[in-house]
């Protein structure tokens, strides 16, 4: 996940970008680099790989000056090298940017920009921003001006920050849409700016967090804020305390909350650099998969456990319905002990977030034994699990400090649907017409993500409502069953209230002997193949005086006449629906767990990474 350090004032850049720099490690990168004004020119050092290769190359080509930004990047346009690595500068080297997020209509943009004569220099969506900067430079105005004529035209979710040697009071940072974060620290004669606020928080307290839509000119003595449309903003400034722990909460109150939020950026990441939009593929190098082996499997196990394990029921669904490939689910500490019947044509497809878990490894070692091919779907980089498969995919969700999952169950949902996509495309049993539509929903996936978040004060508010109850039932059908188990998990981990998940056809064989007013149903209901279905199951509820607490989509006129409470979800695709019918049941979960004064972060006897068997 990328970070962003800046500062201008009187003091060295150069080791205060550095050391800010060294303080997102965290986050996870794969290349690095600063942009430092040195008598008057540009200067920029940047290298793959991690910060210690930049400091060496910092080292042996030294930079000073007082304007300077730096950049942690994780690879999505373009391979993790130095001529992609950030900062980016244009093409009269009077500009200078880094970036987080995707420009999601970069190519047009690329088009239009060699159209005119411009010449790239790097793989990466970032440029076309600096060379569009640089075009309304030239037209006479200043830097503040022409980063707002750029920034209106990106699609997409971003954070932004920029300085030019035109005009070398200033550094200009904005923020669009939820994926990437912008702070703003001030301290006397000197200011800084950072994507979270580790980075900056030996130099600072106070700070202002930039909100979607909003562009901050920085210059030593402070900063105007104003919107992308032009318009002059007040803004807050807050105090922070001298906490390490606090600080990489940034604005948010606990992490499980930040990482749900941040789920948007890693949904960006997740897609960015693995879809050809223009062709309408998939690309998973790291798979290691070609056209003759796709052909030669017969069955894929997927193993799992906890939340993974409810990502691994949807990929199931999603593998069967899209690539016609027969899918069994297996809680991974079952796995080895049922004998199972696992050949050399079959794949065992492991999904870990940490890549350590026990039980996970040995039901992998089980695979292996049998001849199986295997494959894992991880969050961690370099983890046991990605060592030891053929092929892997990558989360790219960046580290969890929550217990609770979140970011790294979304992000596997949508990488196995570019799976089974990527398996039908192979096994040539999916037509170009149903791969190019299937590809294509995926461009709006942030979109449909920052929708829900968007509902926020909604969930908090039926939260207020049922945050006494004591016992919970989560119900959903289809591909949202997952869902309900992954709802009722998240409710149990953090708030220790009992809940259950099940498929909704089964209440009636038992669970609807438990609603009473007393405990509330949660009916996972967008409009889906299953939608009548549980429509039914909703009137069944009501009807034992059930309250019901409804996941529908926006615009259902009928649930909200059955249901005591909705939240709404968009309109998306049913087989991409499960990444926003969670969203809101992971706020419901945090907003009563928080109301009752929990600790959220870190819930009693659960660990984030379960060693033991």
């Amino acid at each position: 996940m990328c970070g962003i350090v800046g500062y201008i004032g009187e003091q060295n850049a150069t080791p205060i970008i550095l050391n800010g720099l060294k303080r997102l490690e965290y986050r996870g990168y794969d290349s690095a680099g600063v942009a430092v004004l040195e008598d008057g020119e540009i200067q920029v050092r940047r290298d793959a790989g991690k910060l210690g290769r930049l400091f060496t190359l910092v080292d042996s080509q030294p930079v000073a000056g007082k304007l300077g930004i730096g950049h942690t990047r994780w690879a999505t346009h373009g391979e993790p090298n130095a001529r992609n690595a950030h900062p980016h500068m244009g093409a009269t080297g009077e500009v200078v940017l880094v970036h987080n997020g995707i420009v999601e209509n970069y190519l047009e943009l690329k088009d239009e920009l060699q159209a005119e004569g411009v010449t790239f220099n790097s793989d990466t969506d970032t440029e076309v921003i600096v060379h569009l900067v640089e075009r309304y430079l030239s037209q006479d105005v200043d830097l503040e001006q022409a980063a707002r004529q750029a920034l209106n035209q990106l699609q997409g979710h971003h954070g932004i920050v920029m300085f030019s040697s035109r005009q070398p009071d200033r550094i200009v940072a904005a923020r669009i849409g939820n994926a990437g974060g912008v702070v703003v620290g001030f301290g006397k004669g000197e200011m800084f700016v950072a994507s979270d606020l580790p980075a900056i928080l030996e130099h600072t307290r106070e700070v202002v967090f930039l909100e979607s839509g909003q562009m901050a000119v920085v210059s030593r003595e402070g900063l105007a804020m104003n919107g992308l449309d032009g318009q002059s903003l007040d803004y807050q400034v807050d105090t922070v305390a001298w906490d390490p722990v606090a600080a990489e909460k940034g604005e948010y109150r606990h992490f499980m909350q930040k990482e749900i939020h941040e789920q948007v950026r890693s949904l960006t990441d997740t897609i960015a650099g693995r879809v050809d939009f223009d062709n309408s593929r998939i690309l998973l190098p790291d798979l290691n998969l070609d056209a003759d082996f796709a052909r030669q499997i017969e069955k894929i196990f997927i193993i799992a456990c906890g939340t993974a394990g409810y990502a691994g029921m949807v990929g199931k669904t999603l593998i069967e319905r899209i690539a016609r490939v027969p899918v069994e689910f297996d809680i991974a500490s079952e796995f080895r002990y049922r004998d199972p019947l696992v050949t050399d044509k079959h794949v065992v497809l492991a999904i870990s977030q940490s890549g350590e878990t026990a039980d996970t490894l040995a039901a992998m070692a089980e695979g292996r034994a049998r001849g199986a091919t295997l494959w894992s779907i991880v969050n961690a980089v370099g983890s046991q699990a990605m060592r030891i498969a053929d092929g892997h995919i990558t989360m790219q969700s960046g580290p969890e400090i929550g217990v609770a999952s979140t970011k790294a169950y979304t992000a596997p949902l949508v990488d196995l649907y570019m799976l089974a996509i990527l398996l039908g495309d192979l096994r040539g049993v999916l037509g170009e017409d149903e791969r190019r539509a299937l590809v294509a929903e995926l461009r709006m996936v942030p979109e449909w993500a920052s929708a829900c978040l968007e509902r926020e004060s909604e969930v908090l508010a039926v939260a207020e409502e049922i945050a006494d109850m004591e016992h919970c039932l989560y119900l959903g059908r289809g591909i949202n069953t997952a869902t309900a188990y992954e709802g009722a998990l998240k409710l149990k981990e953090i708030s220790y209230i009992h809940a259950e998940g099940y498929p909704a056809g089964e209440m009636k064989h038992g669970p609807i002997a438990l609603v009473d007013a007393d405990m509330p149903v949660i009916a996972i209901a967008p409009r889906d193949p299953w939608y009548e279905k549980m429509i039914s199951q909703i009137e069944q509820a009501k009807a034992r005086g059930g309250k019901v607490v409804a996941v529908a989509t926006e615009g259902d006129t009928v649930i909200p006449t059955l249901a005591d409470h909705v939240l709404w979800v968009p309109e998306t695709p049913w087989m991409l629906s499960p990444v926003f019918t969670v969203i809101p049941l992971q706020l419901l979960a945090y907003h009563i767990a928080s109301l009752r004064g929990l600790d959220v972060d870190q819930p009693r006897n659960l660990a984030k990474s379960v060693t033991v068997e």
